[in-house]
């Protein structure tokens, strides 16, 4: 059943490697993927793993989940592409940097909604083809605008680190609070006095509804940056 062990890890990465021959059974990789963002959703990435999806699945369905995906760093690479794929919006707009915010933010958003993403992708490249159309998106926008060469590249790196970055942070936040059991405004009220800081301030800081909050603040500084970048060469 199980395909070679060098062909399932080779050059490190599922999108470098031919998807499985199809068989009669009718589970999918999308199936798959969808299954395992359902249950990252509901579980977290600590408590994720290949056991885990193999009981959701059903005992009918397990031969096909390890045919279909080699190995759990598959599935993740997997799963965390299906996500981005909500970032690609449309973004009809006469002014570049606002087609840009209306994909970065949708970008943001998705990772937001799916808190284990950010962590994957402080280890995952972003190889798949949601994570390059996103780019593609944003680097065609930039070159529509005038940028070119490496002041392109250098736009496009500096809105995807600050966009990662942003999401990976937020997400840290967040999983600190999961973990302790309680819900923002209870763990600012906690923590606040051992981080020296007003509680009333680090719950605004955390909420996702103040205008202090991190969506809030990533928007200020993604506008920030578009404001700072001109299309022109570097000296």
């Amino acid at each position: 059943m199980a395909r070679e062990a060098d062909q399932k890890t080779v050059l490190g990465s599922v999108w470098l490697r031919d998807e499985p021959e199809p068989t009669r059974n009718r589970l999918s990789r999308d199936d798959i993927v969808r299954t395992a963002i359902k249950v990252l959703d509901r579980e977290g990435l600590d408590a994720f793993s290949m056991r885990l999806m193999a009981a959701e699945l059903g005992t009918a369905a397990t031969s096909a989940l390890y045919w279909r995906i080699a190995n759990k760093n598959d599935l993740l690479e997997l799963a965390v592409d299906e996500v981005l794929a909500e970032a690609l919006v449309p973004a009809d707009h006469p002014d570049w940097r606002e087609q840009v915010t209306v994909v970065v933010q949708a970008a943001y958003h998705a990772l937001w909604e799916h808190p284990w993403a950010p962590q994957l992708l402080a280890s995952h490249a972003g190889l798949g083809p949601n994570y390059q159309a996103l780019t593609d998106r944003v680097q065609t926008t930039l070159k529509s605008a005038g940028f070119k060469g490496a002041h392109l590249d250098s736009a496009v790196s500096a809105i995807f680190h600050y966009l990662i970055g942003s999401a990976v942070t937020d997400s840290a936040w967040a999983a600190v609070i999961r973990r302790s059991g309680m819900n923002e405004f209870r763990w600012a009220s906690e923590a606040g006095g051992q981080l020296g800081l007003d509680a009333a301030s680090l719950a605004s800081y955390l909420s996702r509804k103040s205008l202090a909050g991190p969506e809030a603040r990533f928007a200020s500084g993604l506008r920030v940056i578009l404001i700072g970048l001109r299309p022109r060469e570097l000296s």
